[in-house]
C-alpha cells in the first residue's frame, strides 16, 4: 500500500460505512466459534479491527508495515508484531482464529498466506478472509492499495481448502450495491488519472444509512451465499484433533 493511503485508512476506518460493514461482519462471523486462545489480526493496518478484536479474545496485530504499526501504538495497541503474512513469526497451532481482512490479495504468494494462517490455527480454529471481488473491477483504486489481484468465489474456496480447510460459510459481499459501485469503478477506468484509494464523500445521514444496510446484508448472508458483490468473505475451520 502507498505510504499516504495509511494516513487515509487511519482518517475514515473508524466511522466511514464500508470499513465499519466490513468490521462489524468479521465480529459477527467469529463470535461464538471462538475456542480458548487468542486471535490474530493478519495484516491488522492501522488498529480499528484488533481494537474491536480485543473484546472478545487476548487478540495480536501482525503487519509488514511499520507505518500502520505505528498508527496502532497511538491508538495505544501494544500487542504488535511486524511479519509477512507469507512467513508467520509464530511457532505452532497458536491462535483460536485468524482473521484477514483485505490481506490476502496484497502478497505475491496468497497460497503460502493462506497455509501460514492454517498452520497458526489451533484444532477447531477458524479462519476470516475478505478480499475484493472480480478482476473486472480492477481500476486505480487496486493500483494504490498494490493489490495483486481480485478474486471470484471459487478462487476462494480453492485456496481454502488448499490449506486444508473446511469452508463454513462463503458469500459475496456489498451485494445490494454492487451497481452503484460498478458503476463508479467503470468511470474511474475511463477517467484515468493517478492512481489513488478514491472513496465518495457521503453525508452523515447517508453513512448511517448505508452501515444499516450493510448490517441488513450480513444477516441475508446468515440464510443465504450472495451471488455476486464487490468483495467476497469466507469462514473456514480447521480439523478438530482425532483423539487415537
Amino acid at each position: 500500500m502507498q505510504v499516504e493511503e495509511y494516513g487515509k485508512l487511519r482518517d475514515l476506518e473508524d466511522s466511514y460505512w464500508w470499513f465499519v460493514a466490513r468490521r462489524e461482519l468479521a465480529i459477527d462471523l467469529i463470535r461464538g466459534q471462538l475456542g480458548p486462545g487468542p486471535i490474530l489480526d493478519m495484516g491488522c493496518g492501522t488498529g480499528a479491527v484488533l481494537t474491536e478484536l480485543q473484546a472478545l479474545a487476548p487478540a495480536i496485530g501482525l503487519d509488514v508495515s511499520p507505518v500502520a504499526l505505528k498508527f496502532c501504538q497511538e491508538r495505544g495497541l501494544r500487542n504488535l508484531v511486524a511479519g509477512d503474512a507469507q512467513a508467520l513469526p509464530f511457532q505452532g497451532s497458536t491462535f483460536s482464529a485468524v482473521v484477514a481482512l483485505d490481506v490476502i490479495e496484497h502478497v505475491a504468494d496468497d497460497a503460502a498466506a493462506v497455509r501460514q494462517a492454517a498452520c497458526a490455527l489451533r484444532p477447531g480454529g477458524v479462519l476470516v478472509i475478505n478480499v475484493p471481488a472480480f478482476q473486472s473491477l480492477w481500476g486505480p483504486h487496486d493500483v494504490a492499495l498494490h493489490h495483486h489481484r481480485r478474486y471470484r468465489a471459487h478462487d476462494v474456496r480453492r485456496l481454502v481448502e488448499g490449506a486444508g480447510l473446511r469452508v463454513v460459510r462463503l458469500s459475496y459481499g456489498v451485494f445490494l450495491l454492487f451497481p452503484v459501485v460498478l458503476f463508479v469503478r467503470l468511470i474511474e477506468k475511463t477517467r484515468g488519472g493517478k492512481a489513488e484509494v478514491r472513496l465518495p464523500k457521503v453525508p452523515a445521514w447517508l453513512n448511517r444509512f448505508l452501515i444499516g444496510l450493510q448490517r441488513f446484508e450480513s444477516k441475508l448472508m446468515s440464510w443465504i451465499s450472495l451471488p455476486w458483490g464487490s468483495s467476497i468473505v469466507v469462514v473456514a475451520r480447521k480439523q478438530e484433533e482425532v483423539d487415537k
